[in-house]
């Protein structure tokens, strides 16, 4: 899974035809950390997609950090929010109003996992990781709090179990427990921090699965 800068040529030339490079860095590529500089800079014929066993293994050790997108889909992404910040203030108010729907005050009308249809809406990772092209990625977002350990920052193990519960309900009826995985991201790796949410993978799903739990969702990497 390369994340080798290129020397010969400045990082963000990198994946753009040379007809299509700019001689300034673009200003949605400026103050990058040293990792995205160095994904940005990767090639895409060098980037390794992760295999499901290695997506498992990533989940259960707890390094999250170690996702990556493919270092052109990276750049989109890049690309897309800096637009999106630019038009709607922020993402977290792009997601709100355009992708979930839902307004300020966020209010649940249940406890956790109590009413999942008015608290709970499952869309596709916009952007998802560079993966073996079988596995999708979905996310869980959630109107209630999700309540982390202030000593761990970690999940508690309440809600930790309401989530597996809730996970293996709706995706284990319709898929063997090898073949789906949850994670909720470090808040140091959250793009957005306001609304609760968390991840879900899942092993080669039946496409009509899929369109039934996101209402027929499309991610937006699909869409520009």
């Amino acid at each position: 899974m390369g994340s080798t800068e290129t020397t010969s040529v400045p990082y963000w030339h990198v994946n753009v035809p040379e007809s299509e490079r700019e001689r300034d860095c673009p200003e949605f590529l400026r103050d990058l950390s040293a990792k995205d500089r160095g994904i940005i800079g990767t090639p895409d014929d060098q980037y390794r997609l992760l295999t499901w066993p290695q997506v498992r293994d990533i989940v259960a050790t707890n390094r999250l950090g170690s996702f990556q997108r493919v270092p052109s889909d990276l750049r989109r992404y890049l690309a897309y929010n800096w637009q999106l910040r630019r038009e709607h203030g922020s993402v977290m108010n792009f997601v709100l109003n355009e992708r979930l729907r839902w307004t300020m005050p966020i209010t649940p009308k249940g406890r956790p996992f109590e009413c999942p249809e008015q608290d709970i809406k499952t869309l596709w990772n916009d952007w998802p990781y560079g993966l073996d092209k079988r596995i999708v990625h979905i996310v869980v977002w959630t109107k209630f709090d999700l309540e982390e350990d202030p000593q761990t920052l970690d999940l508690t193990d309440v809600v930790r179990k309401e989530i597996n519960d809730y996970v293996d309900s709706v995706f284990g009826s319709r898929l063997p427990r090898e073949n789906y995985i949850w994670f909720k991201n470090w808040s140091s790796l959250k793009s957005v921090h306001a609304v609760e949410h968390f991840h879900v993978m899942l092993f080669d799903p039946d496409p009509a699965f899929i369109d039934e739990i996101t209402n027929g969702d499309v991610p937006l990497c699909r869409k520009v």
